[in-house]
Parts: C-alpha cells; structure tokens; sequence
C-alpha cells in the first residue's frame, strides 16, 4: 500500500494518514459517509479492482475506522460501518471537496457535493475558528506553532520555516 511507514514519527497529520492509508481508502470512507455499506457498492461508486478494496477495507478495520458486519449467513455477507473514529473523518470531507470544487478538478461544471446541517438542511462549511473569541479566522492568519509534545524533528521542521520565512511583525 505505502512505500514508506511513518512509524515512529511524531505527528498527528503523517499517524492520520497512516491510519486512513492512500486514496482509495479516503474514497471508502467518502462512501461510508454516503450511506454505502456493502462490497460492490463500494466497487460501483468508485471502480477499485477487488484486490485494491478487499485490502483497503482490512486496512481500515485494523485502524479502527470501520467495522464489518455480517448481514447474511449461507453465505456469509457482510457490510462496513464507520466507527466513532472513522465518523471523525466527516470533518475533513467539505474541506477536501471544497478544494476539488476550487481548483476545478471534479470534473463537474458545478460542485457535485453540498454539505448541510442534516437537522435544518443549511449549508454548512470549513473553518477555522478562534478558541477564545468563537470568531473565524482565516486560513492566511494561521500559524503552525510547537505543540508540548513537540520532538527535535518538529522544532527543527518549525525553526526551518522561521528562516526562510518573511519576518512577522512584533505583537502588540
């Protein structure tokens, strides 16, 4: 599936994407959120050969993103759900679908997705909000900064872009 493990590497975005694997595993989940549960929707919403998504489903379940379900015995057939963990990837769905719809790389004249409060039908979007004031911020007045469980690595990978980096006005 990958070339490279990020075993051993202290961050939460390279242990994210280790858990949710490659593409075709964030295309599952996408499916997932959908409302589509069993093999050969999964192969008919996206075109994944069978060796591709039998893996990519096991992949899953061992992260802890979805779980098999048995529907039907003699034979047994089984269908996948999303655990409380895998729900947690509905967050990065608007943001991904907004870029694709941004960069125009849907292959859709228009967005083919739309993202509402399943409650009142509203529109929702991405966003970044400031923990103290509840306001939004935008993406440009975000700045990566050391976290407490920071390792040489990441204050390495931070002090890196503070030197190359235009320098930022002193605060107030």
């Amino acid at each position: 599936m990958r070339s490279k493990s990020f075993e051993g590497m202290v961050c939460p975005i390279a242990g994210a994407l280790s858990a949710i694997g490659d593409r075709w595993a964030l295309l599952i989940l996408r499916d997932l959120l959908a409302g589509i549960s069993r093999y050969d929707d999964f192969r008919r919403s996206s075109g994944v050969t069978n060796a591709t998504l039998s893996d990519r489903l096991k992949h899953l379940e061992g992260a802890g993103l979805i779980e098999r379900r048995r529907y039907q015995t003699g034979p047994d057939r089984y269908e996948y759900a999303l655990t409380s963990k895998g729900r947690d990837i509905a967050a990065l769905m608007p943001v991904l679908a907004e870029l694709g719809d941004r960069w125009g790389v849907s292959g859709a004249a228009e967005p083919p997705l739309r993202f509402v409060n399943r409650a009142t039908g509203a529109a929702v979007r991405p966003g970044f909000i400031d923990q103290e004031t509840g306001q939004p911020v935008s993406a440009g007045d975000v700045k990566v900064m050391e976290g407490p469980g920071a390792d040489d690595v990441t204050r390495w990978r931070l002090s890196h872009r503070r030197r190359h980096a235009p320098e930022e006005a002193p605060s107030a």
